[in-house]
């Protein structure tokens, strides 16, 4: 459905602004993290501007040469399927699956735009999801980084609300180590604190 702006020209320009009118749904998909602050539940637009400014911020620990440009599109765009196909949690068995409602979300909103920027919007998106490149292997420390700060900064809240243990963590996010090695080493000595500070559900060797 087309935004009334009241103009009926069918123009580029009316196409681009539907889209916009239509990603800014994910303003309304709320994540399964807390904010740092922990006031509250983070959105999906939010998480994406905060990794956005993290990769900007953290390029110097990009041990190979990136596209930061692309990275930062990656970023900003990765999480707008969650519109139609909703946020599916990191350690939900759904998630092995979750491609598949993803990639016809990416279809359908994507589609929204002329043939150019539809299929560079998705061949962007597709390259992120299979983390090959430099430029995917780099923004996909971001989106997994933050929501770890954020736990260890809420001393563990989601860990512990869905009985998640350091272990299923490290397995879950041990591709930072693909992007950025320091960043991982960085996690490592995080998760141990968090462990001895009793961060997650159960008591760990």
């Amino acid at each position: 459905m087309s935004a009334d702006f009241g103009i009926t020209d069918n123009s580029r320009l009316e196409r681009q602004l539907d889209f916009l009118v239509e990603i800014d749904k994910v303003k309304n998909i709320l994540r399964k993290s807390r904010l740092f602050d922990a006031s509250r539940f983070e959105n999906d637009a939010e998480h994406s501007w905060t990794i956005s400014l993290m990769a900007i911020l953290l390029k110097e620990y990009a041990d190979f040469e990136v596209n930061i440009e692309k990275v930062l599109v990656m970023l900003l765009i990765h999480d707008i399927v969650e519109i139609d196909a909703g946020d599916t949690f990191l350690y939900a068995e759904a998630r092995e699956s979750a491609h598949i409602e993803e990639e016809k979300a990416a279809r359908r909103i994507f589609g929204m735009l002329d043939a150019d920027q539809r299929d560079y919007f998705i061949g962007v998106w597709h390259e992120f999801e299979a983390r090959q490149s430099n430029e995917a292997r780099f923004a996909a420390v971001f989106d997994r980084l933050e929501p770890l700060l954020q736990n260890f900064l809420n001393e563990g809240f989601t860990w512990k609300k869905n009985n998640i243990s350091c272990a299923m963590v490290i397995e879950k996010n041990r591709q930072i180590a693909e992007g950025s090695p320091r960043i991982w080493d960085f996690v490592q000595k995080l998760l141990k604190i968090a462990v001895q500070r009793g961060y997650f559900p159960e008591p760990e060797a």
